[in-house]
């Protein structure tokens, strides 16, 4: 059993029935009255977000996790599969469990915690950031802009980006995956 000062983001608890990943939390101390934790739970089952506080020294059932790094291979469907570089053994994931799946490229390394109580995958962490290839956009107009223009471009997963105007088709540019953000174009 932990307490509500083990809450760390990533931490995955038992709440109401379900199992929960911890992605945001913040300890407040009001000046008048208890201390108090609030957080931002996501369901691994259904990947649905709510949000909770809990009281400071709330007990919470926390979960006994194993992380590894999975290699991601090919989805089929809403199927995600990836393959642990120590054992080489394969496992599927479910799309919802990814944070943002359209922005995987074959080959990523992604950690991947497994409750070790039944083996069940319960998160997906993928790296800050990813390299991609622009297949598709349209040419940047000089001269229309004052500012931080940006425009639509296709990366070689599928996903969308907003890049700056010169970015071209071909550039290889470096994606935060947490907002889905461009960070910067790779020289090489």
């Amino acid at each position: 059993m932990a307490t509500t000062s083990d809450i760390r983001k990533g931490l995955c608890i038992k709440y109401s029935n379900d199992i929960f990943k911890i992605i945001e939390f913040l300890h407040v101390k009001p000046g008048k009255g208890p201390a108090f934790v609030r957080t931002k739970l996501k369901s691994v089952t259904t990947g649905k977000v709510i949000d909770n506080t809990f009281s400071a020294g709330h007990k919470i059932e926390d979960i006994r996790v194993e992380t590894q790094k999975y290699q991601y291979l090919y989805n089929e469907g809403d199927q995600f599969h990836f393959m642990n570089t120590d054992d080489y053994n394969q496992i599927s994931i479910d799309k919802n469990i990814l944070e943002t799946p359209d922005l995987l490229k074959e080959g990523e390394l992604v950690s991947i915690s497994i409750n070790t109580e039944d083996g069940m995958p319960l998160s997906a962490d993928m790296p800050a950031s990813v390299i991609l290839e622009v297949t598709h956009t349209e040419p940047g107009v000089k001269g229309n802009t004052a500012t931080n223009a940006t425009k639509p471009a296709t990366m070689e997963t599928g996903a969308s980006v907003n890049v700056p105007l010169f970015i071209n088709e071909g550039d290889k540019i470096k994606v935060d995956t947490e907002k889905g953000h461009y960070i910067e174009r790779i020289k090489e």
